[in-house]
């Protein structure tokens, strides 16, 4: 299998279409964007907004965000908090306040290591349980199987 690490965004997405043993056709059709665009975007002659990229993405079954890196629309560690939260948030195996608590904790992690995270600027003081509270709720529940 040939390597993902490729120069620019065109190489990527040409190097993504042949993994998925598309034509230039299909996944121009498949992402509603004409062949003749996609093509140049390819060549690296048109940089695609972040609407197409999301389009291109979905039909090639990849990462919007990663295609948004190598486009310079999204810085890497970006990328890779929102990756983060996609995956707490998608994981069916812990429930909504679960999910939630996680990323509380996500959150603070990240301020205490000095990166403050762009969504979610809430104030700890709010009247939410806070997340070792919570937590601990959780393991007494999980400890009692009558609860």
């Amino acid at each position: 299998m040939a390597s993902l690490n490729v120069g620019n965004l065109g190489e990527y997405l040409r190097e993504q279409r042949r993994a998925a043993q598309l034509s230039l056709r299909q996944l121009a059709e498949a992402a509603g964007v004409s062949n003749p665009y996609l093509s140049q975007i390819e060549r690296g002659l048109r940089k695609p907004s972040a609407e197409v990229l999301q389009q291109v993405a979905k039909a090639l079954r990849i990462s919007a965000e990663t295609l948004y890196v190598r486009a310079g629309i999204l810085d890497e560690r970006e990328r890779e908090e929102l990756e983060t939260r996609a995956v707490i948030l998608a994981d069916p195996s812990i429930n909504e306040r679960q999910k939630n608590v996680l990323l509380q904790i996500y959150d603070s992690f990240r301020r205490e290591n000095g990166f403050v995270p762009e969504q979610d600027e809430t104030d700890e003081t709010d009247e939410t349980p806070g997340a070792d509270e919570t937590l601990k709720a959780d393991a007494r529940k999980d400890d009692n199987p009558h609860s």
